[in-house]
């Protein structure tokens, strides 16, 4: 029998008893879950920093678990939509976000995008084949005609582009469809739709979870797919968290990185805020701690003027209590030596900030701690990210 779980990321934990199979199942999934064992035998069981539904292990191991966020569900979609297409999010297009399922949201909103963008046709695109056929096709490919054929004219190797369906974009797409059909939760007209949209679909390779997504790059001609694509990028992406164990394997199931989603919403908001003042965002930069360049380190966030580096800003998608933890200082500072800066902004998702900064002992580095409460208002948001910014410029 399949045990059901409901836990709510980054949370108090929640004991009950577990059977030796249900345990080695949840121990596959350590960034989903934490175990600890109790004296009287139960085991306390939280969430971590990941949301979504999630199917593990099979027979008495079998389990489903399903890790609700912290935020609302409309205020989780406006995270998730703003460095990509804030309009797809609007107020109108998230009546499903009264609800309080993520995954039932997340498969309404993309089902009805996508019933938008495919209403205009289906894509097609041209694709540089090269072949052997009977007729001939496109560009003969002499120098192969002589070498493979040896002249002899039964088959002719060709190259020629190819106008089909079958590309990028498509391909996305599809394994976005197929994903979402496969998630528990999923409302009966929203699986009707998404079935009426797959069979649209038709003659294309879809994208199976965990695989490398294909590149794509946005035109004039994939204009109107965009908002449906980086959504379907979204999904596909939740589904590429694998299993440990003897065999490492995809999960069946859907989860987001919560911090990663803070670490990009902040990006697009400082990004935003500090660009009208000369300053140009980097995230996610390599840089050498050593001179030799054995040690290296990649900043949240990396503000430059003038093409220099000037301020660093590190994402925390946790609490901040009275103070920062020891480490969180002794990360920045280390950024601010390497890079030659003298100015470290720790953002935390909760808490309450800190009005004054920490000013380094035999040195003029100064670190702040601010805090951007994801529970506000949108406008709330902006408001609090302008103030950040504001100690940034200072």
């Amino acid at each position: 029998m399949t045990l059901y779980l409901e836990l709510t990321e980054a949370s108090a934990a929640d004991s009950r008893p577990l059977t030796p199979a249900q345990v080695a199942t949840l121990a596959t999934v350590p960034k989903l879950v934490t175990l600890t064992p109790t004296s009287s035998g139960l085991w306390r069981i939280a969430g971590r920093q990941r949301v979504g539904t999630v199917r593990l292990g099979v027979g008495d191991g079998a389990v489903e678990l399903r890790i609700n966020p912290k935020l609302t569900v409309r205020h989780l979609m406006y995270l998730l939509g703003y460095d990509k297409d804030p309009t797809i999010w609007k107020d109108q297009q998230v009546n499903a976000a009264k609800a309080d399922v993520l995954v039932a949201v997340i498969a309404d909103i993309f089902a009805r995008i996508l019933d938008r963008v495919l209403r205009g046709g289906v894509l097609h695109g041209y694709v540089h084949r090269e072949d052997a056929l009977t007729v001939v096709r496109g560009r003969i490919r002499a120098g192969a005609q002589l070498s493979r054929r040896l002249g002899v004219p039964t088959a002719i190797e060709v190259a020629y582009d190819d106008y089909i369906a079958d590309i990028p974009e498509n391909q996305i797409l599809l394994g976005a469809i197929e994903l979402v059909q496969s998630l528990r939760g999923v409302s009966k007209n929203t699986a009707l739709l998404l079935r009426h949209l797959s069979a649209r679909l038709v003659d294309i390779t879809s994208v199976r979870p965990g695989a490398p997504l294909p590149a794509w790059r946005s035109t004039r001609l994939n204009e109107r797919y965009i908002p449906a694509l980086h959504l379907a990028e979204l999904i596909l992406t939740g589904a590429s968290l694998q299993q440990n164990g003897p065999v490492s394997m995809q999960i069946d199931g859907f989860v987001i990185n919560m911090a990663q989603i803070f670490e990009r919403f902040l990006t697009a908001q400082l990004t935003d805020v500090l660009r009208p003042h000369g300053l140009r965002c980097a995230a996610q930069q390599g840089h050498r701690l050593d001179q030799a360049g054995q040690v290296l380190f990649q900043p949240d966030i990396l503000a430059y003027r003038n093409g220099r580096p000037a301020v660093v800003i590190d994402a925390k998608y946790r609490t901040l209590e009275s103070a920062p933890p020891t480490s969180h200082l002794f990360q920045l500072i280390s950024y601010c030596t390497a890079l030659g800066i003298r100015e470290g902004h720790l953002v935390y998702a909760a808490g309450t900030a800190l009005p004054m900064p920490y000013r380094v002992t035999y040195s003029d580095i100064l670190i702040w701690a601010h805090v951007l409460d994801l529970n506000q208002t949108p406008t709330a948001l902006r408001q609090t990210t302008a103030r950040i910014a504001g100690k940034i410029l200072d």
